[in-house]
C-alpha cells in the first residue's frame, strides 16, 4: 500500500509541473503528458479504493 500511495504521489507531482507548463506557458507536449498522467493517476486511485476497503474489513 505504501508504495501504490508514493507511486500516487509521484504521478501528481508530474501531473501538477505539466499542467502548470501548459497553462503557463501554452506547451503542448506537456499538456498531453499532463492528460496521460491524469489517466494513470485515475487508475492508481481506484486500485487505492479496492486496497483500502479490504484492509478495512
Amino acid at each position: 500500500m505504501k508504495e501504490l500511495v508514493a507511486k500516487i504521489a509521484e504521478l501528481t507531482e508530474a501531473f501538477q509541473k505539466d499542467a502548470q507548463a501548459q497553462i503557463e506557458k501554452g506547451n503542448k507536449t506537456a499538456g498531453t503528458r499532463a492528460r496521460k498522467a491524469s489517466l494513470d493517476i485515475e487508475k492508481l486511485m481506484k486500485e487505492f479504493r479496492k486496497k483500502s476497503l479490504a484492509a478495512s474489513k
